[in-house]
């Protein structure tokens, strides 16, 4: 029998459970990442293994290991199952964040209905609130199955008491920070609390090949609560996202390790509940009867996702020496340097009016494509003539005036022309526009003055 043996040095330092930075001594506050109370005493005594232990299960051939065991499972939720690459992977452990009221719970409760329909025990564990109120939530969006199962804990041995009696096979904890153990000195959502908790939980996942999502909040800086660890624990993390005053939600894949991270789902939050979008773009553009001028449709990529949305431009004579500047939905800075590049580069004048430029629908652009449909609504809301009804418009504009190609041309026309649009005007390209649809015409330009054609008479 091999005998183990190890040896143990005395190291005694201080090290951020956050970041790694370390230090000599301890300190109230991390001198990397500036976040308080995350450092911690580390290596007073550090033990390395040295013999060999007897192993259980021998290593296998990759070609040898069966795969179906870790095949998708869909959720019933198309736009989810959209995000994380086909649907749920048994004994993944998926992260989702967001902002307080952003609909994480709503989604969630949904989905756990949806696959307890197929049949499937599903455990819902809520930390903060009880079993009664997430009933008359669940019964308002219509998510009550015979084999959803409640279950208002806050003490991580009861929670994982409770995993051991039903054995689920999914598992829903809303959330993390609400759980302590009783093992782990702390508060609840403290740093050490919440590296216990979910360090017990992604082992019970594994163990019993139970998928598990984990409800996480979010800092005021928009970052995930909780040390950073936790994010490299799990196998998904999911940031869900939504400005309070609108009812579009996108959930996006910031980590995936059964799929690609560049697709988005589209969700609608209403008192209701919470509907996928598979087609979203109505929420993004105005109907007017009649041509207005001061706007311009184009067409942004959310991941590998177009989306349809309308920039609005008003200008007014301004009563200041230095006139007013304000976006709504669009990056300011931006919105300034194109209104700049108008005047320097395309004689158009703006520097006596006050400038409000917006999306419709409360949607945040920050695709430099979109910089040729701001220019364009501009330059509409100045000459006060409307740019045609079903013309779409995107390009990146430079200092210099020229625009430029953005990635996925072709898929935007096609996407336009799909919603009823004929007309674009895109950048040129050296790869060209690709298959243009019938009924449907391109107008390629390379400066900002050739797109501003279409307001001269």
């Amino acid at each position: 029998m091999a005998s183990k043996t190890s040896r143990a040095s005395k190291t005694p330092a201080y090290k951020c459970a956050e970041c790694g930075w370390t230090a000599i001594k301890w300190v109230g506050r991390c001198g990397e990442c500036q976040a308080w109370g995350t450092v911690e005493e580390y290596g007073a005594t550090v033990a390395r293994t040295t013999a060999a232990a007897t192993v259980l299960e021998p290593a296998r051939r990759i070609a040898e290991v069966d795969g179906t065991t870790a095949a998708f499972l869909p959720t019933g939720v198309d736009e989810l199952d959209r995000v994380l690459g086909g649907g749920l992977v048994p004994g993944a452990v998926i992260l989702l964040a967001g902002e307080p009221g952003v609909g994480k719970s709503t989604l969630l409760l949904d989905v756990a209905a949806k696959f307890a329909r197929t049949g499937q025990d599903v455990l819902y564990i809520t930390g903060e609130e009880s079993a009664a109120q997430v009933k008359l939530r669940a019964e308002r969006i219509d998510a009550v199955a015979h084999t959803l199962y409640l279950s208002a804990e806050t003490d991580l041995g009861q929670a994982l008491g409770q995993v051991e009696k039903l054995e689920p096979k999914l598992l829903i904890v809303d959330s993390v920070q609400t759980l302590s153990s009783a093992d782990v000195e702390g508060s609840a959502g403290g740093v050490s609390q919440v590296r216990e908790v979910a360090a017990s939980i992604i082992a019970a996942a594994k163990r019993r090949n139970m998928t598990t999502l984990l409800v996480g909040h979010v800092t005021k800086e928009g970052t995930i609560a909780g040390p950073r660890l936790l994010e490299h624990l799990v196998d998904v993390v999911c940031q869900f996202e939504g400005e309070r005053h609108s009812r579009l939600r996108l959930l996006r894949a910031v980590k995936n390790r059964y799929g690609a991270t560049d697709d988005v789902g589209c969700f609608d939050l209403n008192e209701a509940g919470i509907e996928g979008l598979a087609d979203p773009s109505g929420l993004f553009v105005s109907r007017t009867r009649e041509p207005v001028s001061g706007t311009c449709i184009t067409v942004t990529m959310e991941g590998r996702r177009p989306l349809l949305a309308e920039v609005q431009s008003l200008l007014a004579e301004s009563a200041n020496s230095q006139p007013r500047r304000a976006t709504s939905g669009l990056e300011s800075s931006r919105v300034a340097m194109l209104l700049a590049v108008l005047q320097q580069r395309a004689g158009c004048m703006l520097h006596k009016d006050d400038s409000y430029v917006a999306t419709v629908g409360g949607v945040k652009l920050t695709e430099p494509a979109t910089d040729l449909a701001v220019a364009l609504a501009v330059a509409s809301a100045k000459s006060r003539k409307a740019l045609p009804q079903r013309l779409i418009a995107f390009g990146e504009v430079g200092l210099a005036g020229e625009v430029r190609p953005v990635p996925g041309i072709n898929q935007r026309i096609q996407e336009a022309h799909r919603l009823g649009f004929t007309h674009a005007i895109v950048p040129a390209s050296p790869a060209g526009a690709g298959v243009i649809p019938d009924g449907f015409s391109v107008r390629e330009v390379g400066h900002l003055a050739e797109a501003l054609e279409l307001l001269i008479t």
